[in-house]
């Protein structure tokens, strides 16, 4: 794959795929090698187009994730959460936001799935520090759709069940059609 900045893009894993649907392992070492995985992510996500991205999607079964997405005032957030503990307002508390959801895993499918509005992650930094980030908005629901990857779950096992076999039905179909013309 071609070369972005620092790191290096590497393929998308894609819904079907085991590293997708199991939990990821926690991250135990921040050295030079944690370091290169994300910088590779960064890049897999900008040559994606995403605004989010897991270790999992690009075949790495660790807890990490990177971002670059706009909160609710549209400011662009960037960062990268190691060992993330989300945590999301109580049921009582909270206000979900209804948005078209899309995922660098299931490519070319979006369904509207309804999320809280805020969430909070802690976990640390690639150097091991200590980090906490709040998000609004786009940026929220990045935060929750990511934590799921490292939980072995896509946005697509939120919804209905009927909604899920439509969204699959649709990808496979997409798939089949570009392996017949292609």
């Amino acid at each position: 794959m071609e070369a972005s900045g620092e790191g290096t893009a590497r393929p998308i894993t894609f819904v079907g795929e085991p590293v997708l649907h199991r939990p990821c392992a926690e991250v135990t070492r921040f050295d030079a090698e944690l370091a290169a995985l994300v910088a590779d992510m960064f890049a897999s996500m900008y040559a994606a187009e995403g605004v989010g991205l897991a270790a999992n999607q690009i075949g790495v079964g660790l807890r990490v994730f990177v971002y670059d997405c706009p909160d609710e005032t549209e400011e662009y957030r960037k960062g990268v959460v190691v060992n993330p503990t989300l945590v999301l307002p109580a049921p009582g508390e909270r206000n979900l936001a209804d948005y078209e959801e899309g995922c660098l895993s299931v490519p070319g499918q979006r369904a509207s799935l309804a999320r809280p509005d805020l969430a909070v992650v802690h976990g640390f930094d690639v150097t091991g520090a200590p980090i906490t980030v709040e998000g609004t908005g786009v940026l929220a629901r990045c935060l929750q759709h990511e934590t799921d990857h490292l939980e072995g779950r896509l946005y697509i096992d939120r919804l209905p069940a009927e909604r899920r076999a439509q969204v699959l039905a649709a990808y496979q179909g997409e798939r089949d059609g570009q392996a017949v013309t292609g």
